[in-house]
C-alpha cells in the first residue's frame, strides 16, 4: 500500500472506533495501572523463533525500569514463555485476537492508551506486532515510539504508520535500505529518513571448543513454516544418504508440518527444543548449519552458530549475505530455482567432506565476525540510548 493511502485508510478506521476507545479510555482512568511504568512493550507472543528471542533480550536490557509487556496474538506454542517470567506480563490475546469482537479490541487500545498517558515521559516499543501500529494513535504526542523491524513482509504495510513513530530499528542494513528505498519512491519527506536506525541483535558467545566427527553432522534449526522450504534440505540430506556420504542430518522445530518425517528414517528429528542445555549441546556437535529459506532477516540461529564457530550454508537471501561471505565465513547457495538449489547444497556439503580444513577456517573467521558484532553490552547500550535512558 502507497503511504498517503494508507494514512487515509488509517484515519478512516480511527473514526470508527473512536467510541469504543473513549470507552476504554475512561474505564484506564478509573482503574490506573498499580505499578506505573514509563515502558511499554508491544510484543505479538512468546512463541519459538528469533524474533521474540530478540524481544525479551531487549525487555532484559529495560528490567530496571519495571517495563510493562504486552502479548496480543495467540501463541502457536508459547516456547519462549519461560524468557519473559521474570517481568510483567499483560496477555490480551484471549480479549483481543478474536475479529468476532473486534470492538474488544478498540476498548483495550482506549485501555492502554490511559495508562501511558498516565506516565511522565511515556516510551512504546513494538516488535513486529499488529497491535502495536494500532496503538500509535491513541497516544499522547510527546510519547516515545520505537518499531524493530526484522523482515520486510511487514514493510507494505508500516509504511502507513511511519508518521507517528519516532524511531524505526532495524536488525540488518540490508532491509534499512530497503525502507529508504521504499521512502524514495514514495516521495516520503526528508525528515523520515533521519529516524532510521540500525543495531545488531545480541548473542552469548560460548567458549571455543573444536570437535571433531567420523561424519559431518549437519543441522536445521527453525520453524517449518514456507517460508524455511525445509522440503528442499530434506532433498539435499536425501541425496546425499543415496550417495553414502558421510554426513548425518538433524532438524529441530516443527518441520513435520513442512515434511514427512517417517520418510527420512535416517535423519534425527527433535522437535522443538525447550531445554536450553539440549539446544546449547545441539549448537556445540553440529559442524554445519544449513538453511534454503525463500527470505531471512538474520536468524538469531544464524548469529548463535557463527559464535560457536561452525559453518553456515544458506541460501543467499536478503541479510544472510551481510554476515555470510561465500568461502570466507560460511557457503551461499546462489541458485534460485529449487531443483538447483538442492544440487548446489549437496556440491557444497560434499566440498566440506573432501576438505575438512574449511570447516575449521571458515568456523574461526565466523566465530571472530560474531564476537566483533554480537555482544550483549553493545546491545543494551545501543537499545537503552535508543529509549532515552541513562547506561548501566
Amino acid at each position: 500500500m502507497k503511504h498517503k493511502a494508507a494514512i487515509i485508510k488509517r484515519k478512516l478506521e480511527y473514526i470508527g472506533m473512536l467510541p469504543f476507545v473513549l470507552a476504554g479510555r475512561l474505564y484506564g482512568k478509573l482503574f490506573p495501572l498499580k505499578e506505573p511504568t514509563n515502558v511499554f512493550l508491544f510484543y505479538s507472543s512468546a512463541d519459538i523463533g528469533g524474533a521474540p528471542k530478540v524481544n525479551a533480550d531487549i525487555a532484559d536490557c529495560l528490567a530496571n525500569e519495571k517495563p510493562l509487556i504486552i502479548f496480543s496474538k495467540k501463541p502457536k506454542n508459547n516456547g519462549h514463555k519461560e524468557l519473559f517470567a521474570h517481568h510483567r506480563v499483560l496477555d490480551l490475546h484471549s480479549k483481543i485476537d478474536d475479529k468476532r469482537f473486534h470492538f474488544v479490541n478498540f476498548f483495550y487500545r482506549g485501555v492502554l492508551a490511559s495508562w501511558i498517558n498516565q506516565s511522565e515521559r511515556p516510551v512504546i516499543f513494538g516488535g513486529e506486532c499488529i497491535f502495536f501500529y494500532k496503538m500509535l494513535a491513541h497516544v499522547k504526542k510527546d510519547t516515545r515510539r520505537i518499531e524493530l523491524c526484522h523482515l520486510d513482509t511487514w514493510l507494505p504495510y508500516s509504511i502507513g504508520f511511519i508518521d507517528l513513530i519516532t524511531r524505526r530499528v532495524f536488525s540488518t542494513i540490508k532491509l534499512q535500505q530497503q525502507v529508504e528505498a521504499q521512502y524514495r519512491e514514495n516521495n516520503v519527506p526528508d525528515e523520515f529518513f533521519g529516524r532510521l536506525s540500525f543495531v545488531e541483535n545480541k548473542i552469548d558467545i560460548p567458549p571455543y571448543a573444536e570437535v571433531q566427527h567420523d561424519i559431518l553432522e549437519v543441522v536445521f534449526i527453525g520453524r517449518g513454516s514456507p517460508q524455511k522450504r525445509v522440503p528442499l534440505t530434506a532433498a539435499i540430506a536425501e541425496k546425499l544418504h543415496a550417495l553414502k556420504a558421510p554426513v548425518h542430518f538433524s532438524f529441530v522445530g516443527d518441520v513435520e508440518n513442512s515434511i514427512d518425517i517417517s520418510r527420512y528414517p535416517f535423519c534425527k528429528f527433535y522437535g522443538n527444543v525447550r531445554d536450553e542445555a539440549l539446544m546449547k549441546r545441539i549448537y556445540q556437535e553440529s559442524d554445519v548449519l544449513i538453511l534454503t529459506s525463500a527470505f531471512e532477516g538474520l536468524p538469531l540461529v544464524v548469529m548463535q552458530m557463527m559464535a560457536h564457530a561452525k559453518v553456515v550454508l544458506s541460501t543467499a537471501v536478503n541479510a544472510i549475505p551481510d554476515y555470510i561471505g561465500h568461502m570466507d565465513n560460511g557457503l551461499l547457495i546462489r541458485a534460485t530455482e529449487e531443483e538447483a538449489i538442492v544440487d548446489e547444497g549437496v556440491a557444497l556439503i560434499q566440498l566440506l567432506l573432501n576438505d575438512p580444513s574449511l570447516k575449521i577456517k571458515l568456523g574461526k573467521r565466523s566465530r571472530e565476525l560474531a564476537i566483533q558484532k554480537f555482544s550483549g553490552e553493545v546491545f543494551c547500550r545501543h537499545y537503552r540510548e535508543l529509549f532515552q535512558l541513562p547506561c548501566r
